[in-house]
C-alpha cells in the first residue's frame, strides 16, 4: 500500500470512529510507525509501506479508534520544547500547563538561586521546564505515585536534568525537607460531579487520581494551600493550575495570602492562581 493511500484510509477510519482531529492523528501515528517527520510523509507519498509497517500502523490506528490517546500509543508528548516520555501512569502534558511556567519565570528571574518544589510532578514536565529556564535554581519534585516518579526520573535523565532535580515520593509536601521560594503545582482539579463533562478518553485512560480531586474539584488544593504556607519562605510564591469551575473557591481558600491573582489562558478561562505567602 502506498503511503498516501494508507494515510487517506486512516483518516476515513478515524473519522468513522469519531476521533477528533482525524488527519492529525493519522499523520502522528504514521510518523510514529515510520520513524519520520511530517515533511517526509508528503515528500514520499508514493512510497510503499512494507507488510510490517502496514501491520504496525493498523494496530496503532485500532488503538486510537478505541479511544487510547495517541500520546500513550507513541509514548511521547512535547512540552516547553522538550520531547517527553509518557505512559498511562502519568497525565499527558498539555499546552495549558505551560502557563504555570510563564507565571513563575518573571518572579524567579530576579533570584540568583531560587528553590522550587513541583508538587504532583507526573511526567516531570513542569520541573524540567523550570530546570531548563532557570539554570541556577534548586528544584524538587514530588508525586504520590511511584510509577509516575519513574517516568519523571527517566525524562530528567533524557534531558540531562537528573542532577538538577531531587525527586520525592510524597503525598503533596509531606516529609519534604527545607523551605522554598516557590511551590508550583498542576494538581487534580476536576470534581466527580462534573465527570460527564470530561472527555471520555481522559476519563477512561488517563490516571484518575491525576484528574479528579473529589466531589467538587478543589479538595486537593484545599489540602495543599496550608502545607504550602508552612513550606514557603516569607514572601514565597504559590502558583497553581486551576479551572474556571473552581476559581472562586480557590480565591476563598487563599484568603489571607498576599497579591492573590487569577490569570486567564488564551481562551479567557481562569487557568493559574498566584498568591504570595504573607510575612515579609
Amino acid at each position: 500500500m502506498r503511503l498516501e493511500t494508507a494515510l487517506r484510509s486512516a483518516i476515513a477510519r478515524l473519522t468513522t470512529a469519531q476521533v477528533g482531529s482525524p488527519r492529525l492523528n493519522a499523520e502522528v501515528l504514521l510518523m510514529f510507525t515510520l520513524g519520520c517527520d511530517r515533511a517526509y510523509l508528503y515528500a514520499h507519498s508514493e512510497r510503499e509501506l512494507s507488510a510490517d509497517e502496514t501491520i504496525r500502523y493498523d494496530e496503532a490506528l485500532g488503538q486510537r479508534a478505541q479511544g487510547i490517546p495517541s500520546q500513550y500509543i507513541t509514548g511521547h508528548q512535547e512540552f516547553w520544547g522538550m520531547d517527553l516520555i509518557v505512559t498511562p501512569a502519568v497525565l499527558i502534558p498539555r499546552p495549558e500547563t505551560e502557563h504555570l511556567i510563564e507565571a513563575l519565570l518573571p518572579l524567579a528571574k530576579s533570584m540568583e538561586h531560587p528553590k522550587i518544589v513541583d508538587v504532583g510532578t507526573g511526567s516531570g514536565c513542569v520541573a524540567l521546564a523550570l530546570a531548563k529556564e532557570l539554570p541556577g535554581s534548586q528544584i524538587h519534585a514530588s508525586d504520590i505515585s511511584r510509577e509516575a516518579l519513574e517516568i519523571a526520573r527517566a525524562n530528567a535523565a533524557r534531558h540531562r536534568f537528573d542532577f538538577r532535580i531531587e525527586f520525592h515520593q510524597a503525598d503533596l509536601l509531606q516529609g519534604i525537607p527545607g523551605e522554598f521560594d516557590f511551590v508550583v503545582s498542576n494538581p487534580p482539579y476536576v470534581g466527580e460531579s462534573e465527570a460527564d463533562l470530561v472527555q471520555l478518553e481522559v476519563r477512561k485512560f488517563e490516571p484518575r487520581s491525576a484528574v479528579f480531586a473529589g466531589t467538587l474539584g478543589a479538595e486537593v488544593i484545599a489540602r495543599l494551600v496550608p502545607e504550602a504556607k508552612e513550606k514557603l519562605k516569607p514572601g514565597g510564591w504559590l502558583i497553581l493550575e486551576i479551572s474556571g469551575t473552581i476559581a472562586e473557591e480557590v480565591q476563598r481558600i487563599l484568603a489571607g495570602w498576599k497579591g492573590v491573582e487569577i490569570k486567564r489562558d488564551l481562551q479567557n478561562i481562569p487557568r493559574v492562581a498566584i498568591a504570595q505567602r504573607p510575612g515579609l
